[in-house]
């Protein structure tokens, strides 16, 4: 079996995570290499990528956040001075790899470290149907209160929702 390895996403991986988002999402999710180098300049960013037998299969786009902000597609992530929630962006496993527990792989130990640093909650938006994906790992639709916010979410398209848990 193939050595898996979970590391912190360089701009070195920047081809290798396009190609991923590109076979998981088709071209209406693609996110520019550009938008990701600007996420990974951030200093609220956490992000992670897999590779498995020295190839990249799965990558998971995070960073520090509050409870209740949504990153609109294509937009900066946004450092608070005091974040309470990691935000996950986006995770992708390519269909090759699927069930094969590489996305829990990446999400468990993100997790794990973000309430280490004091995170309590961890939030994201549900795209693509991914709902009951998101639910099985204990996040819970929620509400946002705030109009700029819920107008985020629409860039997401239909059927897009905003998703918590505690950690």
């Amino acid at each position: 079996m193939p050595v898996v390895v979970v590391r912190p996403l360089a701009l070195t991986d920047l081809a290798d995570l396009l190609a991923v988002q590109l076979a998981c999402y088709g071209e209406g999710f693609v996110e520019s290499g550009e938008v990701f180098a600007r996420r990974l300049a951030s200093p609220a960013n956490c992000s992670l990528v897999l590779e498995q037998g020295g190839v990249v299969c799965a990558y998971l786009a995070a960073y520090r956040s509050v409870r209740g902000k949504v990153t609109p597609l294509h937009g900066d992530f946004e450092g608070p001075v005091e974040p309470d929630t990691l935000y996950l962006h986006d995770m992708a496993v390519v269909p090759t790899c699927a069930g094969q527990g590489l996305a829990r792989a990446l999400l468990q130990p993100m997790c794990e470290q973000a309430a280490v640093q004091g995170m309590r909650h961890s939030a994201l938006v549900s795209v693509q149907g991914s709902q009951a994906y998101w639910e099985r790992q204990g996040y819970a639709l929620q509400p946002l209160e705030d109009a700029a916010q819920r107008a985020r979410l629409t860039s997401y398209g239909e059927g897009a929702v905003y998703m918590a848990r505690r950690l």
